[in-house]
């Protein structure tokens, strides 16, 4: 193997386990983080670039809550469970170079910091029954009619979403 080849596949290498380091604990909070590298842009350019980073979500399927039988139902409740879905919010961080509006005045960044939070949620689930009774002793063993029952069990959000948005003077100052 070149010397060449070595060097490219060790940076590789390096590369994937940094990524995979980073992204081992925020993996278990629900977001991936995501920076995007600008550096070369603004060496080529020879001007500041806005700095971006994200978290991106991660969602993970929880084991639903499965059927349950009732009495005086031949179907049981909860016929279609809901399934609980854990995540993150995506999160941003960004910082963008702004052109001097009113003069040397201080401030020549605007800043949006968004961190991303736990996102839990419940899939809407289906409970229906039969339009008929369960057997009856009175009637030769024969289930009776009724009117059919269905109902729809309502998705579920929970979150707690914060972020700023501000202005201020620069890496450089």
């Amino acid at each position: 193997m070149k010397p060449i080849t070595r060097g490219t596949l060790a940076a590789v290498v390096t590369g994937v386990a940094a990524t995979v380091g980073a992204a081992g604990p925020a993996a278990a909070a629900g977001t991936v983080p995501v920076t995007l590298p600008l550096g070369g842009v603004s060496t080529a350019l020879g001007m500041e670039v806005p700095r971006l980073g994200a978290q991106l979500p991660l969602p993970t399927p929880g084991a639903p809550d499965g059927p349950r039988y009732v009495t005086g139902r031949l179907l049981p409740a909860r016929t279609l469970p809901q399934v609980p879905v854990n995540s993150g919010l995506p999160g941003l961080d960004a910082t963008a170079p702004l052109p001097h509006l009113l003069g040397d005045g201080g401030f020549d960044h605007l800043g949006v910091d968004a961190p991303g939070g736990d996102l839990r949620a419940l899939a809407p689930g289906l409970s229906v029954d039969a339009p008929l009774t369960a057997p009856d002793g009175g009637h030769s063993g024969l289930p009776g009619t009724k009117l059919p029952q269905a109902g729809l069990l309502a998705p579920v959000l929970q979150t707690d979403a914060d972020g700023t948005l501000g202005t201020g003077p620069g890496p450089g100052r």
